[in-house]
């Protein structure tokens, strides 16, 4: 999946907030879900317009993003 197809961000869609694509659901919210203890099918049920292969693909971004700013973290 292209990162364009995940994520996008655009200033007349939530005040430019990065947003899942193709929809006005902030990607932060699926990290407070997370945070929250919820599960990533809970989020999916409250928010019907995010794909299941979005939220996946974001979450795969945002640990390789995570893991660039330390690379000794990197899983072997």
């Amino acid at each position: 999946m292209k990162k364009e197809q995940i994520i996008a961000w655009d200033e007349e869609i939530v005040s430019g907030t990065p947003v899942f694509a193709g929809t006005r659901v902030p990607v932060a919210i699926l990290i407070d879900y997370l945070k929250a203890g919820d599960s990533l099918e809970r989020f999916l049920e409250g928010f019907p317009t995010v794909k299941r292969a979005q939220a996946i693909a974001f979450l795969a971004m945002a640990l390789e993003a995570a893991l660039m700013e330390n690379p000794s973290a990197h899983p072997t």
